[in-house]
């Protein structure tokens, strides 16, 4: 479909969407988030998908955003920060409020907005070997556009534990945090989500459709006001001085000056 996803649909209306940009870890640049937002509002209105599973090709899940795309936010003029920004949130509202089932299968590193991504699909099953973590504070950000679905998935006691440490955690504390529904060898990773897929088949599509619908409505409010409040607080970051200091010390290979680096 592009050059930084794929999709794959089979006979039964199962459509896996495949995040395919595995040398760079799946993070997620510029390309990667309008394809993902096409992706979504294309899947959300065919009507012979019942089911989407999210996915992604390569070691890792996806490593969060694209370094090389934050940098080049820090020298645009703030009305391109800020419309930079509101691409990846409204792109993640697209994945939270597609009207299919969502079915995450993690696996490798899902850092930053890799935590995100699994936190908009309705259920996400994890290979024994995952490691997570919301790392955007070691570089200067915050977990800003992500926040409302991270919160939302895990509760605000639970997120409390990982969303402002930058603390790497196991499979096994994905669980207890909410993030994964369960984990499960590598090798049974495909099963486990088949396993999710099926019950839906089952399903009248137009009353799933209604359910999840009606469940964002019951559950917290992640509306136009909340986003575009996530999209200011990741263009304030990029504007300030130590998302700069800690993108630059990345590419450096040096340490910030928070961890008793140069600068």
């Amino acid at each position: 479909m592009g050059d930084t996803i794929s999709i794959e649909r089979d006979s039964r209306g199962v459509a896996t969407l495949w995040l395919d940009r595995a040398d760079k870890h799946n993070a997620l640049s510029a390309r990667m988030i309008a394809e993902i937002t096409q992706a979504a509002q294309d899947l959300g209105a065919d009507d012979t998908v019942r089911v989407v599973v999210l996915a992604a090709r390569g070691k890792s899940f996806c490593a969060g955003g694209d370094l090389g795309w934050m940098r080049d936010q820090m020298a645009a003029e703030p009305a391109q920060r800020a419309e930079e920004a509101g691409k990846l949130a409204w792109m993640l509202q697209a994945l939270n409020t597609l009207p299919k089932p969502l079915i995450g299968r993690v696996h490798g590193n899902a850092f930053g907005g890799g935590v995100g991504m699994a936190s908009v699909c309705d259920i996400a099953i994890g290979g024994d070997a995952v490691l997570m973590g919301l790392t955007e504070t070691r570089l200067g950000l915050i977990p800003a556009t992500i926040g409302p679905y991270v919160c939302a998935r895990m509760g605000e006691a639970r997120a409390r534990r990982v969303f402002m440490s930058g603390r790497r955690f196991g499979a096994g504390e994905a669980v207890d945090l909410g993030l994964l529904a369960r984990v499960v060898p590598g090798e049974d990773l495909d099963a486990a989500v088949e396993a999710e897929v099926a019950p839906y088949l089952e399903c009248a599509p137009e009353a799933v459709a209604r359910a999840k619908a009606l469940l964002r409505e019951l559950g917290p409010r992640i509306d136009e006001a909340v986003v575009l409040h996530t999209i200011d607080e990741l263009a304030a970051c990029w504007t300030g001085d130590e998302a700069p200091e800690g993108i630059a010390a990345f590419f450096d290979k040096r340490k910030p000056r928070w961890q008793g680096g140069a600068g």
